[in-house]
């Protein structure tokens, strides 16, 4: 009897193992996208756009400007053009209209413990 479980679960893990994301990232370097995110509870939408050096971010009526450094064609690092402080994306997944991506600050702090938070980016415009 356990030999039959032991098979299932294996077979499951061959199956789940061969899934591979689809990440079209080239696709999403550039453009105009919305994101949601949330705010002690409170759900709010912010709206970005970016080209190939520069990100300018727009939420809760504010506006901030990043320069934009890519890594390769999945990771890149805005640096707040005001206060300095960078952030590095990575595109886990893409559909024809959106990137889900997780991001963290990218200068580390060994004191504190890495927070990697995760999002997806909706196209508005090209």
């Amino acid at each position: 009897m356990k030999i039959k479980y032991f098979y299932i679960l294996a077979s499951a893990l061959c199956f789940t193992s061969c899934y591979n994301p689809t990440r079209n990232c080239a696709d999403f370097k550039t453009g105009e996208f919305t994101f949601d995110y949330q705010i002690n509870g409170e759900e709010k939408t912010g709206r970005f756009t970016r080209d190939e050096e520069y990100s300018v971010e727009y939420y809760e009526n504010k506006v901030d400007s990043s320069s934009v450094r890519w890594i390769n064609d999945c990771e890149f690092v805005l640096k707040s053009l005001k206060d300095q402080s960078s952030i590095h994306f990575k595109i886990l997944e893409t559909t024809k209209d959106s990137y889900t991506f997780e991001y963290s600050n990218a200068a580390r702090d060994p004191k504190k413990e890495l927070v990697v938070m995760k999002g997806t980016a909706v196209r508005v415009k090209k």
